[in-house]
């Protein structure tokens, strides 16, 4: 029996502009580039992929069934800019094929840094996706899958629950496969669905490399690896980027007309099936313990933090954000925690990697700085003003969030 768990992160960033030492306003974030971005991106992406899924779900009879995870910050760039990608979320949600996942509101390393926030951002995640999608989430995913024991033990002390997901990565499953459930090392209850990493990045890196010896990859061929893993686990988790359907793979390789035939190959096989990942994580057993003593993510080729804190600027930029916690949540100015929280994402850290080759190629995706050292000091530039802001008050925060209402109310006027 093999069932297969499709889970998708779907993930903005709210990214600064060109801001300068020079400045004084608090208006950090260019508005225009995330407003075009998302656009884009909706309309590559996540609108003919959800009306995709949508007629598979159909299609199919409920037989096919798949998850995602929407950050905060990309949730507020829907209901800002792309309203109509709310609705067909809502629209997949009313299908009961389709599971929504928590995690931290704002896709942020909130976990490395301070437990009390992090819970906080679970919390504020929970209830939007309770209050827009109508679901309570039984699943957490971490920020772009950073895990270990600790943070396991942390979940588990929620009491809300059932599951976590991890990336399988060779040197914490050793011989294991990850085609199982498993127990995180100090937890009782909760269960860990590991991610195959090798089938999962077929789809999401591979698919359209011409000098991959499998390419061109099709459902059926993908399908008889599926079936492949029968007697070497339960399940099978592919785990990546909502954007790999039309945006990190465009429409042009065949990524759509692969997916629209991936259930019926699959399903063609009686041995399959699909379930979520609550569901996969009700029908499974924990068959063994995995310790992670060691951060893990699905990061890069390394599969850890150096994607975020492989250098002294990421590690100054971090500490002297989460070094504001104090100050900003006993100001009880809800602007300013607005903005701190929003630099907390872990995109600004993303941009100040200068890894190269391969890895840097990713880094550059969707990066509106010229160079690492750009986003570092642009970003340095924005907490010496978030800085100020604690020391005055809430002065410049009120004038902002004025600005920002009117602005606001200006592009809804004018359908932007």
């Amino acid at each position: 029996m093999a069932s297969v768990c499709f889970y998708f992160q779907v993930h903005q960033p709210f990214r600064i502009g060109h801001y300068t030492i020079f400045r004084t306003d608090s208006d950090y974030f260019d508005d225009q580039k995330n407003s075009a971005i998302c656009r884009k991106v909706s309309d590559k992406c996540y609108l003919p992929t959800n009306k995709l899924l949508l007629d598979l779900i159909e299609r199919y009879d409920g037989r096919f069934k798949v998850a995602f995870s929407l950050t905060g910050t990309v949730i507020e760039q829907f209901q800002c800019w792309a309203p109509e990608v709310t609705e067909s979320f809502q629209s997949l949600a009313q299908t009961g094929c389709v599971e929504f996942l928590a995690e931290s509101y704002y896709h942020s390393l909130s976990f490395l840094y301070s437990p009390a926030e992090f819970s906080e951002q679970i919390c504020k995640h929970v209830e939007t996706i309770c209050d827009l999608l109508g679901q309570r989430p039984r699943i957490f995913r971490n920020t772009e899958l950073i895990y270990n024991n600790e943070l396991a033990r942390l979940v588990e002390d929620m009491e809300v629950f059932d599951a976590i997901l991890a990336e399988g990565a060779d040197h914490i499953l050793g011989h294991r496969s990850p085609n199982y459930v498993y127990r995180p090392a100090g937890c009782d209850n909760l269960k860990l669905l590991l991610k195959n990493y090798r089938l999962s990045d077929d789809v999401a890196f591979r698919f359209s490399n011409r000098q991959w010896r499998d390419w061109p990859l099709t459902a059926d061929k993908f399908a008889q690896w599926i079936a492949a893993t029968n007697g070497n686990g339960y399940n099978v988790n592919l785990f990546m980027d909502y954007e790999t359907f039309g945006e990190h793979q465009w429409a042009d390789t065949g990524i759509f007309d692969f997916l629209a035939h991936l259930p019926g190959a699959i399903l063609a096989n009686p041995d399959n099936d699909f379930k979520t990942p609550a569901e996969v994580a009700a029908a499974y057993p924990a068959v063994d313990v995995v310790d992670v003593p060691h951060v893990v993510s699905w990061a890069d080729l390394e599969r850890d933090l150096s994607a975020w804190l492989g250098n002294d600027m990421q590690r100054s930029a971090l500490d002297e954000l989460y070094a504001f916690e104090p100050k900003i949540k006993k100001s009880g100015d809800a602007t300013l925690l607005e903005d701190w929280r929003r630099l907390q994402t872990s995109d600004h850290f993303y941009y100040m990697c200068i890894k190269y080759f391969a890895d840097g190629d990713v880094h550059k995706y969707f990066n509106a700085f010229d160079s690492p050292y750009d986003a570092y000091i642009t970003f340095m530039n924005v907490l010496h003003n978030l800085g100020d802001r604690c020391r005055s008050g809430s002065a410049h925060s009120r004038e902002i969030q004025d600005v920002r209402s009117t602005r606001k109310s200006t592009e809804q006027t004018v359908g932007m």
